[in-house]
């Protein structure tokens, strides 16, 4: 078979398999064989083989970061939200989270520049009365980790961190946490999961979570952060207390 052949066999075979085929993997299959081979197998490990999560629990976190990052194209993801259980009523919910979430950011604006104002306003409660209203069509695990992940999607730091938070506070797996946040990495990038992993370092640092042993050994690894052009032969970015970087 010729190198052409080939490539038209593995392209048909891929859409056979998945069912539908996207243009970006004719343009990998043709031009960067090797990086095909590679983003496949991600894909594989990172949204088809399960995890932590339930596979509704799955598709209802991938519902709401495709709403936020304004990906009309993931239609699979909701054909296996319905598959897996998903009704009318909890797509409604949290299509509705997704949207609330900016209102995050704009309590938290509201209370660190106008509290003189309105010294009853509690940024945190309020939101999550918020949330609360259009939540209860949901399991409130379920909740936290669709808007744990929106929020990651968001590049929005103060989300994340009030969600991790309460991951911790209800006594949630930190591998489901690890597991929302990554499929962030598909639609919305890499760095939107690097930000929210960087909150969460932070989180643990602090003592603002406690986290399991598995995950203090990466809160006490110090070093972590963005390479230092001002010293050229160290990073930047977070550090146990009293460890140098």
């Amino acid at each position: 078979m010729s190198a052409n052949d080939d490539l038209r066999a593995r392209l048909q075979g891929l859409r056979a398999a998945r069912g539908f085929l996207l243009p970006h993997h004719g343009a990998l299959a043709a031009g960067a064989p090797e990086v095909h081979e590679s983003y496949l197998e991600m894909y594989q490990a990172l949204t088809v083989t399960p995890r932590t999560l339930s596979p509704l629990d799955r598709e209802c976190v991938w519902l709401a970061i495709l709403v936020v990052a304004r990906e009309a194209i993931g239609t699979h993801h909701l054909e296996l939200f319905r598959r897996h259980g998903g009704s009318d009523e909890m797509a409604q919910a949290l299509i509705t989270l997704a949207g609330i979430a900016a209102s995050h950011d704009a309590l938290e604006f509201a209370a660190t520049h106008w509290g003189t104002y309105l010294p009853a306003l509690d940024a945190g409660a309020a939101y999550d009365r918020a949330v609360a209203a259009c939540g209860d069509r949901l399991p409130s695990r379920t909740v936290t980790l669709a808007l744990l992940a929106v929020h990651a999607a968001r590049h929005a730091q103060g989300g994340v961190g009030h969600h991790l938070r309460a991951a911790y506070a209800a006594g949630l797996d930190e591998t489901a946490m690890v597991e929302a946040l990554t499929y962030v990495i598909w639609p919305c990038g890499v760095n939107a999961f690097v930000s929210a992993c960087e909150t969460w370092l932070g989180l643990m640092q602090s003592g603002a979570v406690t986290p399991t042993e598995r995950f203090r050994i990466w809160a006490e690894m110090g070093g972590m952060g963005a390479f230092d052009p001002g010293t050229g032969d160290r990073v930047g970015g977070f550090q146990t207390k009293g460890q140098d970087q």
